[in-house]
């Protein structure tokens, strides 16, 4: 599957999900704490996700 998402420690040592296509990362959260919290962002996004509403903001 080309769609996945990854959990990886940032700098800071946060854990931070990733959501990537192939080697091509397509959005992260916010840095957690816990591994659980990065979990729970996960789980959230792929609930919530699909009924999710496009704004588009732009002019034109």
């Amino acid at each position: 599957m080309a769609h996945r998402f990854e959990i990886r420690a940032n700098k800071a040592g946060e854990f931070v999900a990733y959501f990537c296509y192939n080697t091509e990362t397509i959005f992260w959260t916010e840095g957690y704490s816990s591994r659980a919290g990065a979990q729970n962002a996960i789980a959230s996004i792929k609930k919530n996700g699909p009924d999710a509403e496009v704004v588009d903001t732009t002019k034109g």
